[in-house]
């Protein structure tokens, strides 16, 4: 659904009535990284009490969901913001449970390794691997994905597949942008290698959180009666569109530097990179607020 002026609205309140559920990106619109934006999950907490309508946080955090909710709730995200949790960890496992026996190397940091938890592969080094599974840079305060493309060279030769468990390529934390595992899969596949990534945009993190919208409601839910809410273009907002899904795109996050004033975004320049991207929102918002 595509509407005319105006795009950008005062709060989720405009909207909440419309919607019977709500898919709501968790990194740059919950959360920068370092803290919790007080009003984006006063804001879900709001539409919860107030519509009746079921929440789930459909995130490309490489990890389950249980540390994800442990994570959230450090953050001082109130549990009463949200339902449930779909993350691209979650899906990324039925992807590695086919892998079962083999030996798999992992690219990323060590607070990611319960991804791998009860999938029945052997993590092994890159020499040994069968295939490569990546979570994001091993330093990420200091690697760029320059990095490893002499690393990556060996490994596309010898035609291993790529499980992308981020499709993210950065995200915010707190006042600055880091590489995620997305940017090393777009490098890994530049370079010839094969990749598969489950995650946001893509359309089995989508069919996950479907599946727990109609749980929570005990019934199917009309897609048009999901908001889907996120800041990345071409994560957030590119997967929802793909799937028909009403969006709210923050701008604030991850592309705040191109819309003008971050707080006070100019709507002509929302729309013209939504024209450009081959995108559309139903509206806009510089942060969730109620």
């Amino acid at each position: 659904m595509t509407v005319s002026a105006p795009l950008l609205i005062p709060g989720l309140r405009a909207l909440a009535s419309q919607y019977s559920a709500i898919l709501c990106d968790v990194w740059g619109v919950l959360h920068n990284g370092v803290a919790a934006f007080e009003e984006a999950h006063k804001a879900l907490s709001a539409y919860r009490a107030e519509t009746g309508g079921k929440v789930v946080l459909i995130t490309n955090a490489p990890r389950p969901a249980g540390p994800i909710r442990e994570q959230l709730a450090r953050f001082g995200v109130a549990d009463t913001a949200y339902d449930d949790i779909v993350s691209s960890g979650d899906v990324t496992r039925e992807l590695l449970n086919a892998h079962a026996g083999q030996t798999v190397a992992h690219i990323g940091p060590e607070r990611d390794l319960p991804i791998y938890d009860g999938t029945g592969i052997v993590l092994g080094t890159e020499d040994e691997a069968t295939a490569i599974s990546c979570t994001g840079l091993f330093d990420d305060n200091t690697e760029t994905p320059d990095d490893y493309r002499e690393r990556f060279l060996p490994l596309v030769d010898r035609g291993l597949e790529m499980i992308c468990a981020n499709p993210d390529i950065v995200v915010e934390r707190g006042d600055r942008l880091i590489w995620c595992a997305g940017a090393l899969a777009r490098l890994y596949e530049d370079l010839g290698g094969k990749v598969s990534i489950l995650g946001k945009p893509h359309k089995p993190i989508y069919e996950a959180a479907y599946k727990r919208v109609e749980k929570l409601h005990g019934e199917p839910v009309d897609p048009q009666k999901i908001l889907a809410i996120g800041d990345g273009l071409p994560t957030d907002i590119r997967g929802a569109v793909s799937q028909d899904l009403d969006v709210l795109f923050v701008t604030a996050g991850i592309h705040s530097a191109d819309f003008g004033p971050v707080d006070a975004p100019e709507e002509h320049l929302i729309r013209t990179r939504l024209v450009e991207e081959g995108l559309r929102a139903r509206a806009a918002i510089p942060r969730l607020t109620w």
